[in-house]
């Protein structure tokens, strides 16, 4: 929570500001914070940790003096089971996405913005978050460079590209590929179809009324006219090899699982060929790839080593939190599915959606290789639909919130701090799930 709380203070202190803006900075703040917590674990945690990685095992801690080795297991958990596999996820979205263009400036209508919007919310169920975000954010900035309120239309975009769009298959958000990984059909989460639609249509429809009747025309006479004057046609480039690339990125993740042998086969992939496959296509697309391209997008790894630093610490810092509803979570006394997106949701928004998925994965005893029937399923259906559609209430509830931040301000754009955002989200999101939630579980 102290992570928490400084990721949105900091940038409100004038006189630290500047200071924070530095990924250093992010990185220095985080890691003192994590030993904060590592530290907790090596002097006063008296009890046993569970081992993720590379296998199951009981930690016992030290029965005095400082417990080297539970400190050792609880970085093993964040470090090699979760973070590596995540961040090297999203930095290979982020950049083999990152080589193609779609350049061109459409007129910056509600229309043409809710269009792109609403064909990055249909993407990101196929390409992921990240890569639908990292793919539509640049042209729908550049689309918008002629108009002076443009807030609300990347928060917007956030909302539904990182976030909202991505329930319908498991390479579509963190949360549901672990769900995957824990025996989850990968078409399973295409039933959710009715809720994405509801969700995703609902918001882009406030989108629209927001942008026709509030903002667009609040935009000078002179700017709407030279936005229409600029206009030119969309023109995609850095397809090749960049498309087959990012097939590839789908095929890896589906198919390299070290828990499970490759379809047709009784091999068991080895620890981490997924994400050694991973950058291998990174290092393909940055070898085959348009440098031009990339240069034209104002390519840089800016944003994804912001994420970097900052979720080594959340990863780390988490781990307490997640321990305890681990242990505890059935005293909660949650059964109902109403019960299980709301909470879910709430601790994603906080805490990052892809661990707290797992820990009510858990909670929920879903056993999905006996079949997912009757409340399991319901349960499941809640679980999911909470990790993904609430990591919009923050920036940090999933990975692209803040690379999508991170590239709007290097834009231009003034963002909203920490706190504007969840005003954002608060008044136009919770309504909407809770009509949801009222009408699907």
């Amino acid at each position: 929570m102290i992570l928490l709380g400084v990721i949105a203070v900091l940038p409100l202190v004038p006189s630290l500001a500047h200071w924070w803006e530095h990924n250093s900075s992010k990185l220095l703040v985080a890691s003192l914070l994590a030993g904060v917590t590592l530290a907790y674990y090596i002097f006063f945690h008296s009890h046993a940790v569970e081992l993720h990685f590379p296998a199951h095992d009981v930690v016992a801690a030290a029965e005095s003096g400082p417990s080297w080795p539970t400190v050792a297991a609880v970085l093993v958990n964040a470090l090699f089971a979760e973070y590596v596999p995540f961040i090297l996820l999203l930095f290979a979205l982020y950049t083999i996405t990152g080589g193609v263009r779609i350049e061109g400036d459409l007129e910056a209508t509600p229309t043409v913005n809710a269009a792109f919007i609403g064909i990055g919310a249909l993407a990101a169920s196929f390409i992921g978050t990240t890569g639908a975000a990292m793919l539509l954010i640049r042209p729908l900035l550049e689309t918008n460079k002629q108009r002076r309120h443009v807030v609300h239309t990347v928060v917007f975009f956030i909302f539904l590209v990182c976030n909202c769009g991505g329930c319908l298959l498991p390479i579509g958000d963190p949360p549901l590929f672990l769900g995957y990984l824990k025996g989850v059909d990968f078409l399973w989460t295409l039933s959710l179809w009715p809720m994405w639609l509801f969700v995703n249509a609902t918001v882009l429809a406030i989108y629209w009324i927001w942008d026709t009747l509030v903002a667009y025309p609040r935009e000078s006479g002179r700017d709407t006219a030279r936005d229409h004057t600029t206009a030119r046609r969309l023109v995609i480039s850095g397809l090749w090899p960049n498309a087959l690339l990012m097939m590839g990125v789908i095929a890896a993740v589906a198919l390299l699982d070290p828990s499970k042998p490759i379809p047709g086969t009784a091999w068991h992939p080895w620890i981490y060929l997924r994400e050694v496959t991973l950058l291998s296509l990174v290092g393909l697309s940055l070898l085959l790839g348009s440098a031009d391209v990339r240069r034209r997008n104002g390519f840089t790894y800016s944003a994804i080593l912001e994420v970097a630093a900052l979720f080594v610490g959340i990863f780390i810092c988490m781990q307490p939190a997640l321990a305890l509803l681990n242990e505890r979570g059935a005293d909660l006394g949650i059964s109902s599915p109403m019960g299980f997106f709301w909470v879910t949701g709430a601790l994603s928004g906080v805490l990052d959606n892809a661990p707290t998925y797992l820990v009510f994965f858990k909670t929920a005893q879903i056993n999905p290789t006996d079949g997912l029937e009757g409340i399991e399923a319901a349960r499941l259906t809640a679980i999911s639909l909470g990790a993904v559609f609430l990591g919009a209430m923050t920036y940090i509830g999933n990975g692209p919130n803040f690379m999508v931040k991170a590239i709007a301000e290097q834009s231009g754009v003034r963002m909203p701090s920490f706190f504007g955002y969840v005003m954002y989200s608060a008044c136009i999101l919770l309504p909407v799930f809770a009509v949801a939630s009222f009408l699907f579980l």
